[in-house]
């Protein structure tokens, strides 16, 4: 039984950790404390990396100035004072399951999905095959990735037809310089300045109305600078249903005008710029052919509609020359020691946010919410709702949550200085968020993001 009775008006306090503190965790966070309830509040939220923001600082192209309103959001959350922040705190290590239990009456796992996805082809481990997922997070200046990236490929291909794989191929083909006015790091501009690719190949095993992507993803492909988008004609028509959908889908609609744009344009003859992004679609990926231990080409098979929304293969196969292959097919979650974990899916097993144990039933005092619970699928609206559902089971939950043995709000500070942990706190994210701003402000620029996480640890902590 939880230290929480709510008869009579009694008011207890529920100790709640988070771990992640990425959009999905911080918007938990605050859907708790603006719910109705009859106790008193106390929150720690905790992340492995010395900086909040998750996904959105780390897994978004900087390019997206959209992203900032998002974060604009989030550090409004933060910045109430209601959230304590320990950054820097690795959970199974620095903190582990049964510390939870001892401090807190329940635990929500928000630490999403951020590894790539399996693709099962030959070839697939050769040198020059890269899951976008470590591409992603080295241009975005993650502290945990090398600080070099390989570009000095011509043509390169990437796999997937998602908000990510045409992040990827337009980060690859536009001009350094055009990223300048983003936060990126030093190392990732000059890497991006010294890139010798002229050509990108992004290919989708279905057709053109059923990508992926957004309208505004697809849109903004088309107006980089010095980069032509090329499609070709073989792949558009051939699936009667979708162009008869395409007649009241808004979405469809939209996409069909901007690839009906860029047929125009190549049928005139007007495709020439010096760098090009090919979306190639009914081309499932078959091998990556490889020459010497490297990757040398990929082999595609074509596919056509089956007639009940799907593809399926022709047995028609096609060799593309390119030197580097990205697999953008979706993120996958990892395992959180002591926690359940399903291996299939790469979510934590759970009923509408309550996490389920191993036999099936309910593991009271754990919950979930964004990707670690429902898999890498939705936008910010659908990691809202998400955290809904699981705070509504929380709240309803509150006899069944732990009763901590020390669960005042200092012992988890007691506890990370005994281990030497070098946490961070939410004056810390201040601190390096205003030497990032700082660091942009002397070249003109909005921010430069600190790589190294030694670094980043000595600005928040304010060490010297």
């Amino acid at each position: 039984m939880a230290n929480v009775d709510t008869a009579a008006g009694h008011r207890g306090t529920l100790r709640l950790a988070i771990v992640g503190a990425g959009p999905a965790g911080i918007y938990a966070a605050d859907i708790l404390l603006k719910s109705e309830h009859q106790f008193d509040i106390s929150i720690d939220l905790f992340d492995r990396l010395p900086a909040p923001y998750g996904l959105v600082r780390y897994g978004v192209a900087p390019d997206h100035p959209r992203i900032k309103g998002i974060i604009g959001a989030l550090r409004e959350v933060l910045d109430t004072g209601r959230i304590r922040i320990f950054g820097n705190v690795d959970f199974g290590t620095d903190l582990t399951l049964d510390d939870v239990k001892r401090h807190y009456n329940a635990v929500i796992f928000a630490t999403g999905a951020v590894r790539d996805a399996d693709l099962d082809i030959p070839g697939n481990d050769a040198e020059g095959s890269f899951g976008a997922a470590d591409f992603v997070n080295w241009y975005d200046g993650h502290p945990d990735v090398p600080r070099d990236w390989p570009l000095d490929a011509t043509s390169v291909a990437v796999i997937g037809n998602g908000n990510v794989a045409l992040d990827v191929a337009r980060v690859l083909a536009k001009d350094a310089d055009d990223m300048l006015s983003t936060e990126i790091p030093d190392n990732v501009y000059e890497g991006l300045r010294a890139k010798a690719v002229t050509d990108v190949h992004v290919f989708g095993r279905r057709g053109p109305a059923q990508v992926k992507f957004t309208p505004l993803e697809l849109r903004e492909l088309g107006e980089v600078p010095g980069v032509d988008v090329v499609v070709y004609e073989e792949d558009f028509g051939r699936d009667p249903e979708a162009l008869q959908l395409a007649e009241t889908n808004k979405q469809l609609m939209v996409i069909g005008r901007i690839t009906r744009k860029w047929r125009e344009k190549a049928a005139a003859g007007e495709n020439t710029a010096s760098r090009r992004i090919h979306l190639h679609f009914y081309a499932k990926p078959h091998e990556v052919l490889t020459e010497n231990g490297a990757v040398s080409g990929l082999r595609v098979e074509r596919t056509e509609p089956d007639g009940a929304g799907g593809v399926r293969g022709m047995g028609e196969f096609r060799d593309y020359p390119v030197q580097q292959v990205y697999r953008a097919v979706g993120y996958f979650g990892s395992r959180l020691p002591g926690v359940p974990f399903d291996e299939r899916r790469g979510v934590i097993p759970n009923r509408e946010g309550q996490v389920v144990d191993d036999d099936g039933q309910l593991a009271y005092g754990m919950y979930t919410t964004g990707w670690i619970k429902r898999g890498p699928v939705g936008l910010i609206g659908h990691t809202k709702s998400d955290a809904m559902e699981t705070i509504g089971n929380l709240v309803r939950d509150q006899r069944n949550w732990w009763s901590p043995a020390e669960p005042e709000e200092a012992a988890i500070v007691r506890l990370l200085d005994e281990r030497g942990v070098r946490w961070t706190d939410l004056a810390g994210w201040h601190r390096l968020d205003e030497h990032e701003r700082g660091r942009g402000a002397v070249r003109e620029r909005e921010r430069i993001k600190v790589v190294e996480r030694d670094e980043m640890l000595r600005v928040s902590r304010d060490e010297r």
